[in-house]
């Protein structure tokens, strides 16, 4: 109990700087310095812990108790935030603490799972485990940038094989989480005098094509998320009340499930309109963790409550099975007077040793 209270306020001390820093995403630098500087004073005294920088991604592990026989368990949470939002009581970036929680931008998204993250790894990077254990904290994370996880796992000499990413979700396992595909729809026609009835119009051709979208039914459905979502929520068109458009605009926002991937989700809808479909990315791809994989089988072992995120996160640009969990509430982000309570960071401090040891 002491040394879970311990962990807990170091844990803590490490949040309150940390916080001071702005780091928004693409412009993590000095708040990678930081964290740099104080964890290898933290773990100066701990044999064989690496500590490496990829961009302004940090990667940890432990060479000594590293195996080529084990799997590996990667940690992961993120060290930029969002812009502050315009309507804090106070300085985002002067943290204090009141009422047994840390306000400032960025403790709740996603400090408390990076601190929480940070004091599990050092409780446990010395003891002998059945997976070899490794911490990236990873920058970009907010805006899906090319340097974040991607570039780390790019450059990484220690390949993991499973993952727990950290995100405000109340220390719940969120077994999968929805992607995000969103389609600009053009539809083309030919202008001409609304009075004579000339020329092909193209508010027509998207309406046609947006009560196609609405009634398109994806086959394959999700014994997680259930089918595809998909909603038109834009239209735009015309300039003046007596010419036929010749263009026509709209928006389709998609949620897909892990059963298709945005391009085979392009290419079922583009073959069904005549509208001219183009996607604004095609990287939010949607995850899950696969019923009776170790870690799947882990939560269920120690109680943890599943559910589907409906947010993304670092999940959707790794490869490999994972789960997302870690202290703090989802609602609480990217909001202003953001906090995260001391509490909620001990018990996912306690959690995430109980995971990774049962595993």
């Amino acid at each position: 109990m002491e040394q879970l209270h311990n962990l807990t306020q170091f844990a803590c001390n490490i949040l309150k700087e940390m916080l001071q820093i702005e780091s928004y995403s693409f412009n993590e630098g000095k708040r990678a310095d930081f964290l740099c500087n104080i964890l290898s004073s933290a773990f100066k005294e701990y044999k064989g812990v690496v500590i490496e920088r990829i961009g302004n991604n940090i990667l940890l592990y432990n060479k000594d108790t590293f195996s080529s026989d084990k799997k590996t368990l990667m940690l992961n949470s993120h060290i930029d935030t969002v812009t502050p939002a315009s309507t804090y009581t106070f300085n985002p970036h002067s943290p204090f603490e009141k009422d047994g929680a840390i306000y400032g931008l960025g403790s709740n998204d996603d400090g408390g799972s990076v601190v929480s993250q940070i004091a599990a790894f050092m409780h446990l990077c010395n003891s002998k485990l059945n997976v070899n254990l490794v911490l990236l904290l990873s920058a970009e994370e907010e805006r899906s940038g090319a340097n974040g996880i991607a570039l780390a796992l790019n450059k990484m000499e220690i390949k993991p094989d499973f993952a727990i990413i950290g995100e405000p979700t109340g220390m719940k396992a969120a077994i999968a989480e929805r992607g995000l595909l969103v389609i600009d729809g053009t539809a083309t026609g030919v202008s001409g005098h609304a009075a004579r009835e000339e020329g092909v119009n193209a508010l027509y051709i998207a309406l046609d094509d947006i009560n196609t979208l609405r009634n398109f039914n994806f086959d394959k459905v999700s014994p997680v998320m259930g089918k595809v979502k998909l909603s038109v929520t834009q239209l735009n068109c015309g300039t003046v009340h007596n010419v036929v458009p010749d263009k026509a605009t709209f928006v389709v926002d998609i949620r897909p499930t892990e059963q298709y991937t945005n391009p085979e989700i392009m290419e079922l809808l583009q073959k069904e309109v005549k509208s001219e479909l183009k996607a604004r990315n095609l990287n939010n791809k949607s995850s899950a963790t696969q019923k009776g994989s170790i870690l799947y089988n882990a939560t269920l072992e120690l109680g943890i409550e599943h559910f589907v995120s409906p947010t993304t996160s670092d999940w959707m640009k790794i490869e490999i099975p994972a789960i997302k969990i870690g202290p703090g509430e989802s609602s609480r982000s990217h909001k202003a007077d953001e906090f995260i309570k001391i509490s909620e960071i001990e018990s996912a401090i306690a959690g995430y040793i109980n995971i990774i040891k049962h595993l």
